[in-house]
C-alpha cells in the first residue's frame, strides 16, 4: 500500500494499492474543479490521468485554466485535428504553425492543396464525430529505435529525425485508434474532453480556434493581427533559406559542423531587417523620435543600439534614451491583486517627468537624465546629460513605448514606432510547435542570473506576473507599430542550453516552479548544443549571456 497527499483536498492523506491510477484517485476523493480534470502534478511533475502510482506521492489535479492543463488540452487538439485530416484526406498532412489571438494557425504541408469552406467543414465534422465517440488516447512506451522505425514507416520523417538525437532507451508513442504520433507531453484521457473548439479558414490555411485559458468553457476571442502575421510569413521564408524547418534538421546541421554558417545567415537576415527599418525611418523626413517597445527579454536594448548604428550610417546622430530610467519611486509603484509590485503597469512610469524632458529636448534644451537604481527603488542623478543636434533622432526603448500615453506630448508625424519580440520559434516537428514565450523565458533566466543575481527559481516565480502585465499593457498595442522586428534566432535554444540547464537543475522538487523547470529542461534536451564562441559579438543573444560589443549599463 502507498500513501498519497492530495493538495486539492486540503492535503488529505489516503492509502491506495500500488498501481492505482490518478483517474481512480480523483474519482475516489471526489476532487472537483471549475472545469474537467485533465491531468495532475505528481511530486510537481505533470502526469496523465492514466498514470499509475507505485510510491507515496503528493498530487495536485488541474483543469484547462491551469497553464499545464491548457498545454495538455492544446496537444490533444493537435492530435484530434491531425487524425481527422488523415481520415478524410489521407494523402495530406497538417503543420501546426503559430499562435495568434484566437487560436493556432495551421497550414497543409502540400501548398497546392486547395483549402476551401467545404474542406474546413469536412474536417470539423470529423473532429466532432470523434469527440462524440469518446475515443481514448493511448500512450505506449516503445524502444526509441523502434519508435524511429515506426515513424519512418509512417513517413513521419520529421519525428524520426527528432528522435535520432534523443539519447534515451524508451520513447512515448501516442495512439488515437490506429494512428500513432509523438507529442511533447501527456494528453487528455479521451476525445470527449475536447468539447470546446472550432475550425475556420484563415489566410492560406486554417485556424484551430481554442478555448480561453481564463474561461475554458468559451472560445478565445479573435483579433486580426496583420502585422504579426506578416512576421510569420517572413519567418517561413527565413526557415526556407536556412533549410532548417524543424529541430531535427537543426541538430543534423549542428552535428555536421554547420552551426557557424547557420548563425551567420540568421544574423545577416536580422541585420538586413534592421537596415530596412533605418531606411524607412530616413524615408520619412519628419521623424525625430523612434519608439521601440517589446515584452521582457525580447532584445529591445540591442535592437535599439543596432538601429542607432544604421541611422548613423545614414548620417543621423541618434540619441538613445531608456524608459526604464523613468520608473517612479518604489513607494509609488502600483501593486497587483496579490500585493506585489506591478512593474509592468503604465503608472509605474513617471510620465510627467518623461514628457517634460522630451519637450525640453525638442525645444533645444540640454536635460539632466536620471538613472534608476532598481536595488533601492529610486532615481539617481549622476550628472548624465542629453541634448539633440539638428540631425539627431531620439531613440527611446521600453516596454510601454507603444502605449499612446507615452507619446501623447509629441506630434504623431514625428514618431516612428517599432515593436520587438521573439515572435517565432523553431518547431520540434510538424505537430509540436514551441511557444515563442519559452524563448523569452529561457533568455530571462540566463540574463537574470548573470546580471541580477536571480536564481532560476526566482525568475520562474516572477514570470507569471510578468506575462499578466504584458497581456494587459504591451501586446494590445503591438499592431500600433509601423514595423515589427522578430528578434528570435533560429538556433538560439541550442546556444542558451548550456547556460540554462545548470540553473534549472537547481530548482528544488518541493518548489511550485519545479513543474516549469522540468518542462524547460525536457525542451532543451531535444537540442544539440552550439558553443557560445560561435555567436557574433553584436548578436541579440549576447544581451543575455554576455560578451557583447555593446554596453548595457
Amino acid at each position: 500500500m502507498i500513501e498519497i497527499v492530495c493538495t486539492n483536498k486540503e492535503n488529505q492523506r489516503k492509502v491506495y494499492p500500488m498501481g492505482t491510477s490518478l483517474a481512480h484517485i480523483a474519482d475516489d476523493l471526489q476532487v472537483e474543479l471549475p472545469y474537467p480534470i485533465l491531468a495532475a502534478k505528481v511530486n510537481n511533475e505533470v502526469k496523465s490521468l492514466q498514470y499509475e502510482i507505485y510510491k507515496s506521492k503528493v498530487i495536485t489535479f488541474f483543469d484547462a485554466s491551469h497553464i499545464s492543463g491548457y498545454a495538455v488540452y492544446e496537444r490533444s487538439m493537435y492530435f484530434l485535428l491531425y487524425k481527422a485530416i488523415k481520415d478524410i484526406y489521407p494523402e495530406q498532412d497538417i503543420i501546426i504553425k503559430y499562435s495568434i489571438v484566437g487560436g493556432k494557425y495551421c497550414e497543409f504541408e502540400n501548398p497546392d492543396f486547395e483549402v476551401n469552406e467545404t474542406v474546413v467543414q469536412n474536417i470539423l465534422q470529423r473532429m466532432k464525430e470523434m469527440v462524440a465517440a469518446d475515443i481514448p488516447f493511448v500512450r505506449k512506451q516503445m524502444l526509441t529505435k523502434e519508435a524511429i522505425a515506426l515513424y519512418e514507416e509512417k513517413k513521419l520523417l520529421d519525428k524520426q529525425r527528432l528522435l535520432r538525437h534523443r539519447n534515451i532507451f524508451y520513447t512515448s508513442v501516442y495512439y488515437l485508434e490506429d494512428m500513432p504520433n509523438y507529442f511533447f507531453g501527456c494528453l487528455v484521457p479521451s476525445t470527449k474532453y475536447l468539447c470546446v473548439f472550432d475550425l475556420v479558414k484563415y489566410e492560406a490555411g486554417i485556424l484551430l480556434r481554442m478555448p480561453s485559458r481564463h474561461e475554458p468553457s468559451k472560445l478565445m476571442k479573435m483579433r486580426e493581427s496583420p502585422k504579426l502575421f506578416s512576421i510569420f510569413k517572413e519567418h517561413k521564408t527565413w526557415n526556407r533559406i536556412m533549410e532548417v524547418p524543424y529541430v531535427g534538421a537543426l541538430n543534423d546541421a549542428v552535428k555536421q559542423g554547420k552551426s557557424t554558417e547557420l548563425l551567420l545567415i540568421a544574423e545577416a537576415l536580422q541585420e538586413k531587417k534592421i537596415t530596412r527599418i533605418a531606411d524607412e525611418i530616413a524615408a520619412r523626413n519628419q521623424v525625430k523620435m523612434v519608439l521601440l517597445s517589446g515584452p521582457s527579454s525580447s532584445g529591445k536594448t540591442t535592437i535599439c543600439k543596432r538601429i542607432s548604428v544604421q541611422l548613423g550610417v545614414l548620417g543621423f546622430k541618434p540619441v538613445q534614451l531608456s524608459l526604464d530610467n523613468y520608473f517612479v519611486e518604489r513607494e509609488f509603484t502600483p501593486k497587483d491583486k496579490e500585493g506585489n509590485y506591478d512593474f509592468e503597469h503604465i503608472d509605474a512610469i513617471d510620465l510627467d517627468l518623461f514628457h517634460e524632458q522630451v519637450s525640453d529636448l525638442f525645444a533645444g534644451k540640454e536635460i539632466k537624465i536620471p538613472t534608476y537604481d532598481f536595488h533601492f527603488g529610486k532615481k539617481v542623478w549622476k550628472g548624465n546629460t542629453l541634448h539633440l543636434k539638428p540631425n539627431s533622432i531620439l531613440v527611446v526603448e521600453g516596454i510601454h513605448c507603444l502605449n499612446p500615453l507615452v507619446s501623447q506630448s509629441v506630434d504623431s508625424e514625428l514618431i516612428f514606432k517599432v515593436f520587438v519580440s521573439a515572435l517565432t520559434s523553431l518547431a520540434m516537428d510538424k505537430h509540436n510547435p514551441i511557444h515563442s514565450n519559452d524563448n523569452r523565458l529561457i533568455r530571462r533566466i540566463v540574463r537574470d542570473y548573470r546580471y541580477r543575481g536571480y536564481s532560476a527559481q526566482e525568475s520562474l516565480c516572477r514570470w507569471n506576473s510578468v506575462r499578466k502585465g504584458e497581456e494587459k499593457w504591451i501586446f494590445p498595442f503591438q499592431e500600433e507599430a509601423d514595423i515589427m522586428f522578430n528578434s528570435a534566432i533560429l538556433c538560439e535554444l541550442s546556444i542558451l542550453k548550456p547556460f540554462a540547464m545548470p540553473l534549472l537543475n537547481e530548482v528544488m522538487e518541493i518548489s511550485d516552479d519545479y513543474t516549469e523547470a522540468m518542462r524547460l529542461k525536457k525542451l532543451l534536451s531535444y537540442f544539440v548544443e552550439i558553443p557560445e564562441k560561435d555567436v557574433p559579438h553584436s548578436s541579440i543573444l549576447r544581451e543575455f549571456f554576455g560578451g557583447s560589443v555593446f554596453s548595457y549599463k
